[in-house]
Order: C-alpha cells, then structure tokens, then sequence
C-alpha cells in the first residue's frame, strides 16, 4: 500500500512578519526548524518509509525535507526539486506586510487577491528584484512559464502537470512518496486527490510543519485514510472521495 506525505513548510521569516511570500526564497525561523524536525519524528512514530521525494526549489521548502528525511533516517533516497511545486507568486504584494495592504486596498479587494480562486494580484514588473525572470535559478525554465502574478488556478495549472508525469507514476508504481512544498501548491495536490471543488478548495489550509499522511490503495490509488499528524494543529481536511 503506497502512501503519501504532503508536508508544508515549518514556518517562515515572512510567515512570522506576517508578510506576502511567494516566491522570495525566504529561511526558516527556528520555530520553523523545530516544526520540521517535528514533521520527520511524527512521519518515523508512524513507520512511514518513503522511497522518494519532491520538493520545491524555495529553501523554506527544501530544508523542511531535508530535517524531515534526517528525522526518517532517509537522507539517502532520492530527491527531485522542481519549480513546478513553488509557492503561488503573489505578483506585487511580494514582500508586503498583509494588515498593511488591507489598511491601503481595503479588506474586501485584499480577501479577492487571496481567497478568489482564479483572481490573480497585480503582476510584477519584468525588471523587479522578485520577478522569476531575474533569479537564476530559473534560467532554464521558458521565459513564457514564468510568472509575474498568479490565482490559485494558475497555481494549479502548473502543478498539475509534474504531478501528472512526475510524482502519481511512482505511485502507480506502488512506492511511498514525501513531497515538501507550499500553502497554495499542497492545497492544489489535495484538490487533485480529494477531488474538491473549485470554490471548497478556498477554505481548505494546510498547517505549516505538519505531515498530512494519505494511504492509498494499490491498484487504482483511491484514498483508504488521510490524517494530520500532530492532531493539536491539525485543519479540517475535504472528504474522501468515493471510489
């Protein structure tokens, strides 16, 4: 039976100064750095053993895994990193405090920028410090798939194709997988496994630092069980879907 972790990030620099992130490659706080080494002995209590594991290319993300596979003894498997499982880019509201924003645009535009599902913020410039096109790490990436502002839908539209040919053909193939990512790219995954709606997936928040362990079923990956595990700081997850 393979299972699935999908961990977000233990909290971040920008987490804590309530502040816009997306796809600032900001650190972890040590409140951070405990929770995922917090995530790695909740995982190793529960006796998952992945065999492979996908990551964001955002250092928040990848030094999650990287506590989380020491925790599991499991430094050794394999990791693939992939911008694909980035953070939704927030476009101009980069790097701006959130009570702040909503005191200059008024609450009501700041919850469409965050909580609509296909309304993008404002884009960046093309010549911004924050825009993709001007972080290395991207130079091999199609200028054209680089983006200046997404939704939660153009999040999606991204991350489903690496888990199209990727991460569910491991899966398929019975293996156990952790995937330490963001927010807004988890919560595309668990609209894809759970099968929610676009306006349901709105409500849905995956807490920072916290493994969400699924089982599937062997042969046509249905979801068995789905559970947080540290239950003091879990969110309601979606139902599980009929097969």
């Amino acid at each position: 039976m393979p299972q699935l972790a999908l961990i977000r990030h233990g909290q971040s620099e920008w987490n804590l100064q309530n502040r816009f992130t997306g796809w600032v490659d900001v650190d972890l706080t040590d409140e951070g750095v405990a929770q995922a080494k917090r995530a790695g002995d909740l995982l190793a209590e529960s006796g998952f053993k992945p065999e492979h594991a996908f990551v964001s290319v955002l250092k928040r993300a990848i030094k999650t895994l990287n506590f989380t596979l020491e925790g599991l003894d499991r430094l050794w498997i394999p990791v693939e990193k992939s911008w694909r499982l980035n953070e939704r880019h927030y476009g101009a509201l980069a790097g701006l405090d959130k009570d702040e924003t909503r005191a200059k645009h008024g609450d009501e535009q700041v919850k469409i920028w965050r909580r609509s599902f296909d309304t993008p913020p404002p884009p960046l410039a093309k010549d911004h410090a924050y825009h993709p096109l001007n972080d290395n790490r991207y130079a091999n990436v199609p200028q054209d798939l680089l983006p200046a502002s997404e939704s939660l839908k153009s999040t999606l539209d991204r991350v489903e194709p690496y888990w199209t040919s990727d991460i569910l053909p491991r899966l398929q193939q019975g293996e156990s997988l952790v995937v330490a990512a963001h927010g807004n790219s988890l919560r595309a995954l668990v609209k894809l496994l759970f099968k929610v709606s676009d306006p349901d997936i709105m409500e849905i928040e995956v807490p920072t630092g916290n493994p969400l362990l699924i089982d599937l079923e062997d042969d046509n990956l249905t979801i068995i069980a789905a559970r947080y595990l540290d239950p003091d700081r879990a969110k309601a997850l979606p139902p599980i879907p009929d097969a």
